[in-house]
């Protein structure tokens, strides 16, 4: 048998929350090992299990670009600025996509890159290592194996049948043809449960921040869910509330702001902090600001997103719409709005900080986390999976949790309730009552688009429901075909490394 190197780089480690404070587990790239060689101690193992988490991260919003596959190809954003300024990115917006485009490689090699990180960590720890203590190798297998099962999702939700890797390969064994998508998903499936097992609900001090039984629960319900297993899903999104660990924000935009990222709604973050050497910013701050003010502009909401948006009988919109996007007539955080941003009269603001926080000087360095899956998204994969098996009145409850929060912001948050002595607005949100399965339906749909808005699911979504729905979403789209786009191509340059996948 040929022995196997390894390579493990360790400069981009995982960012932890430490009481008070933000650090790094910094270390400088390790050079070539053989896995016997380099897994003899703890501290190793827990390098290893960090290096697996770096590809999550949009330090470099160009080589992370779910968001441009996840929102640009919907009908929730479109691409800003100049259309020759990163024209492949406008290509997804119309479906003009060809196997050599940037996002469509981006997003691919960046989440192979992780589960190559993470099979050099389920190989490693495989069996017991002498200096490996046992509680640290179940540990690092739990993470490596959420991680991996969080990759595979993304690359089977944007690409369909896609190569299955599990171990470190040789450059023979890379040579693999395409999986049907239900081995993809029985394999995250699997790695979820696993990660489930053996992760805690809860780390602290200095290993806050990494995954838990909750985001490994949480990915194994939105897999099902996917899959269309409703009652599956229905049943682990609520063992994932049963942990009695998360709840929703009183206020919703708490989960987009810096001085409340790590909360009780957060089940899965990727974790940013300014101003650290080596950089672990969050560059979306700039790839998403207005172009005159701090940013580039690329993502800009649509009015499509805007109308879907509910209002009161008095014409008052949901808060989410003013806390989720920058218009006309409303401060863009501490800037007064200008239309002269925006072609569509709209700018996001989730993943964008005012100038009192991140000036121009640093603009590409923001300290905002992205909330890869958040409490109220387990609470709308409950309700969904439940009105889908039959049970529309259990759909209710975990569907007008979400309406609750949303429209009680009006009075929890002080912005608001000056303006309207700390009441919800009449008519502004009320609970669903209709048990129908086809109103429901609907329903639940509306307010998942509202509720995740712009934070990059809205695209997986669309082509999940079937071909009338996308077909439908996506009519002003004159490129799209759902059985030509409900995938995006392999990358050329994957083609031409693995020969197995044919031309």
């Amino acid at each position: 048998m040929k022995s196997k190197n390894i390579y493990i780089l360790l400069a981009a480690s995982l960012l932890v929350v430490t009481s008070g404070c933000k650090k790094f587990l910094e270390q400088p790239v390790l050079g070539q090992y053989q896995s016997d060689n380099f897994f003899t101690s703890d501290a190793n193992a827990i390098l290893a299990v960090n290096a697996a988490y770096s590809p999550l991260t949009f330090t470099d919003a160009s080589s992370n670009a779910i968001w441009v596959l996840g929102d640009l190809a919907s009908d929730d954003a479109v691409k800003g600025s100049s259309d020759g300024d990163q024209s492949d990115f406008l290509s997804i917006q119309n479906f003009n996509i060809n196997p050599s485009n940037a996002a469509v490689e981006a997003v691919w090699k960046r989440y192979y890159d992780g589960i190559f990180k993470c099979n050099v960590v389920t190989d490693g720890l495989a069996t017991a290592k002498a200096g490996v203590s046992e509680a640290t190798r179940t540990s690092a297998l739990g993470q490596a194996e959420f991680l991996r099962a969080y990759y595979y999702f993304n690359l089977t939700a944007a690409y369909g049948d896609i190569p299955l890797h599990l171990k470190v390969e040789t450059p023979e064994e890379l040579q693999s043809p395409a999986l049907p998508q239900a081995q993809i998903y029985a394999q995250i499936e699997k790695d979820c449960q696993a990660a489930a097992a053996v992760l805690p609900t809860n780390w602290t001090n200095a290993d806050a921040g990494r995954v838990t039984k909750g985001a490994a629960l949480a990915l194994l319900a939105k897999t099902y869910l996917f899959e269309k297993k409703w009652a599956l899903a229905a049943s682990t999104a609520a063992q994932v509330e049963a942990l009695g660990v998360y709840s929703l924000l009183p206020v919703f935009s708490d989960n987009f702001r810096a001085a409340s990222k790590n909360n009780a709604e957060a089940v899965f973050s990727i974790l940013h902090t300014t101003g650290l050497s080596p950089f672990q910013g969050n560059t979306l701050n700039q790839w998403f600001a207005p172009r005159t003010l701090n940013g580039y502009g690329f993502y800009l909401p649509t009015q499509n997103l805007v109308n879907n948006f509910e209002k009161s009988t008095a014409g008052v919109d949901d808060p989410r719409l003013d806390y989720s996007v920058g218009r006309a007539g409303h401060p863009y955080y501490d800037s007064a709005f200008d239309p002269n941003w925006t072609s569509t009269g709209y700018v996001s603001k989730k993943h964008t900080q005012p100038l009192s926080e991140i000036p121009v000087s640093i603009k590409g360095d923001g300290n905002l986390n992205y909330q890869a899956i958040r409490f109220a998204e387990v609470l709308l994969t409950e309700a969904e999976a439940l009105n889908e098996s039959g049970n529309g009145a259990g759909a209710l409850v975990p569907l007008n949790k979400i309406r609750k929060r949303a429209r009680e912001s009006y009075i929890y948050d002080a912005t608001l309730s000056a303006t309207t002595g700390g009441k919800v607005p009449d008519g502004l949100l009320p609970d669903i009552t209709s048990t129908d399965q086809t109103t429901l339906r609907d329903a639940i749909r509306r307010e998942r688009r509202s509720e995740l808005a712009l934070e990059f699911h809205r695209f997986f979504d669309i082509i999940r429901y079937g071909s009338a729905y996308a077909t439908s979403a996506l009519n002003y789209k004159p490129n799209f075909n759902f059985t030509a786009n409900q995938f995006f191509p392999i990358p050329e340059s994957e083609r031409q490394t693995n020969l197995k996948l044919g031309k």
